[in-house]
């Protein structure tokens, strides 16, 4: 199923999406750079960091980035996949029940892939 907005609010959308890709490109930029901090701090100990009473350990930190590193990816992807959904023709549209998603929930949330209704149901 496709959807039609009006060429302005095609626009309206490309530009939302176009900063949420620049916030998440620069998050993800941001996160890498600190991955490489731990990794080159990792390497450069040979220290027991587990216990450490310092505060967290380098294991602790690690576990933390790579979780939020793998988040901003994930929002990059939504952010990727909302526009090439702009580009067909399909944005707006519900994936699961195929019904039009409300403007003010895409305005809220640019890369929303499910209807209000749909959403409410995967929790």
């Amino acid at each position: 199923m496709t959807r039609s907005f009006t060429p302005e609010r095609i626009a309206k959308f490309e530009r939302l999406l176009q900063a949420e890709l620049t916030e998440a490109s620069s998050r993800l930029a941001e996160h890498r750079e600190g991955m490489a901090e731990v990794r080159s701090a990792r390497a450069g100990t040979q220290a027991d960091d587990e216990h450490d009473p310092e505060g967290p350990t380098m294991t602790q930190e690690w576990s933390q980035r790579t979780a939020v590193l793998a988040d901003a990816q994930a929002e990059l992807t939504d952010v990727d996949r909302a526009l090439a959904r702009l580009a067909d023709g399909t944005y707006g549209v519900c994936e699961r029940c195929g019904k039009p998603i409300a403007v003010a929930r895409l305005e809220a949330r640019p890369t929303a892939t499910l209807c209000i209704d749909c959403a409410r149901l995967q929790r």
